[in-house]
């Protein structure tokens, strides 16, 4: 195997040819041979490329191995393997095979693997050119995405859920893979959240933290794009939650769209004006609930249960980030003098001390109606337990759960934004008066993808849902200020007239509902 000088990589020679390197060679060897019985490296095509895992040194700065290119990858050994320093010099290279092998040669996926390391901070990239994945992009030539909701596989695929619209980016092939570096650093800059991006009559590229990550999400991604041929094959649409028929323009017959067909009306309140929507987005408190039962009900069983709650919870996974997140919060609210803020002390001073002055922050917090990612988190996690301990019932409006059913059966798309957490939203909406609705809804969108008082927050939703004219999307809110930003960003917006909401600005020129009915 030839080695460039290990001092010019700041990597001794003992360690290139030391356990991390030859543990990570050989993890690839064994990961090629199995992706070649899945279909995903056959013909020398795919390849896979693993950061050598060592907790002594930074991850970035961590050396890379990579599979070769134009191999056998079912027949392949450990040296056969090329190590990469993080900047993608190559630092190791195998010698040559006796004939007929081909002369090793450094795969050509190399630069696309090196951006997902530099953006991602991946621990492993995987590039199958597997028959579901190279298929799945030719349903619509015309489409730039993937995208597939309610498939219990989806929850294999990090930051998303089982009610959750996986989205995956689509780019153009070239005649040769380093030519598309260029269009895979679009994707990743326009898809913050994707963990894959699909090339077109190609195949995908796959990455996660570890190899395990991403080899699990690359069987997820498989399995959901195998999934959405069949059911396209039946006829069916893959990106609506109940996958009813698929919806053709009427136009043209033999064009396959992911776009219903049909339009929604939304009328200002002197009925005069109409504008297509695609997508309609809802808050939630004020808009399809009334604020009494957030104020009265849930944000007080929230603060009389936190202190319950962390005590039964403590040493899970689950409430220690949330204590994380939370004390993270206050040293921000500390530093800047807001009212109520105490210290959250270290967990080495005891339980009993961290969740006293948890619970009374969370406490200001929740009197100052915080609209913060941490203190949502938490709350949903207690809402959680008082729904599953039939301790709660949320409650719509009547006119909601009719529109809801209304706008999904006309193939139109609903998605949630509300300062609440996703799993909150999904209790709401899984636990009301009316049933289960989570199957009109398409998506949940939370603090975490931005203020809602914020016109970027609506520009990172449009791009997310994929939209390319922000107009065909209606945002329906109860807040001046929100719709003020949704229409900043391009949205339709309305807003929602209901019992106990705030009163709106003299001659705010939104147009107003009192019920959905009016949509």
């Amino acid at each position: 195997m030839a080695v460039a000088a290990a001092s010019m990589i700041g990597f001794p020679q003992a360690y290139l040819e030391g356990k991390e390197v030859k543990e990570t060679s050989s993890l690839v060897t064994e990961l090629c041979r199995h992706f070649y019985t899945q279909g995903w490296v056959s013909g020398t095509g795919g390849s896979i490329t693993i950061k050598v895992h060592d907790a002594s040194i930074p991850k970035p700065e961590q050396l890379i191995v990579m599979s070769p290119s134009g191999v056998q990858k079912e027949r392949m050994q450990p040296e056969d393997m090329y190590i990469l320093s993080a900047n993608g010099s190559i630092i190791s290279s195998p010698s040559p095979k006796p004939y007929p092998n081909k002369p090793p040669k450094c795969t050509d996926c190399a630069p696309l693997f090196m951006k997902a390391y530099e953006m991602r901070n991946a621990g492993a990239v995987i590039h199958s050119h597997g028959m579901e994945s190279c298929l799945v992009t030719m349903l619509n030539p015309q489409a730039k995405e993937f995208r597939i909701t309610h498939m219990e596989m989806i929850k294999g695929i990090q930051g998303h859920g089982y009610y959750d619209e996986l989205v995956v980016p689509i780019i153009e092939n070239t005649a040769y893979e380093n030519e598309l570096t260029d269009s895979l650093t679009k994707a990743l800059e326009a898809y913050p959240k994707a963990t894959a991006v699909l090339v077109r009559n190609h195949g995908v590229y796959i990455w996660g933290d570890s190899w395990i990550h991403a080899k699990t999400q690359a069987e997820c991604y498989h399995y959901l794009f195998d999934a959405a041929i069949k059911l396209h094959q039946l006829g069916l649409d893959s990106a609506t939650p109940d996958h009813g028929p698929i919806r053709r323009p009427i136009h043209s017959q033999n064009h396959i769209s992911t776009k219903p067909s049909v339009k929604s009306s939304v009328k200002d309140s002197q009925n005069q004006t109409e504008s297509p929507q695609r997508c309609i987005v809802l808050d939630i408190e004020g808009t399809t609930t009334p604020i009494a039962f957030v104020m009265d009900i849930l944000f007080p069983y929230a603060r009389e249960n936190v202190g319950k709650h962390l005590n039964l919870t403590y040493d899970t996974a689950e409430t220690q980030e949330d204590i994380k997140l939370l004390r993270s919060q206050v040293e921000e609210d500390l530093r800047e003098g807001v009212t109520g803020a105490v210290p959250i002390p270290h967990v080495d001073e005891g339980k009993e001390k961290v969740i006293a002055s948890v619970v009374s922050n969370v406490e200001a917090m929740i009197r100052a109606d915080r609209k913060i990612t941490a203190l949502k988190e938490l709350q949903g996690h207690i809402w959680r337990t008082g729904f599953e301990c039939n301790e709660l019932k949320s409650f719509v409006f009547e006119d909601v759960a009719e529109a809801l059913e209304k706008w999904h059966s006309s193939g139109i798309k609903v998605y949630i934004y509300s300062s609440g957490s996703r799993l909150a939203q999904r209790l709401l909406f899984g636990n009301t008066n009316y049933g289960d609705l989570r199957k009109y809804l398409s998506g949940f969108f939370d603090t975490t993808i931005g203020n809602k008082k914020e016109s970027r927050s609506y520009k990172e939703i449009t791009e997310t849902l994929g939209v390319d004219d922000p107009s065909e999307i209606l945002f329906v809110t109860d807040v001046y200020q929100e719709a003020t930003a949704a229409k900043a960003a391009g949205l339709e917006a309305i807003i929602s007239i209901r019992p106990g909401n705030a009163s709106l600005p003299e001659n705010h020129e939104f147009k107003t509902v009192t019920s959905f009915s009016q949509i």
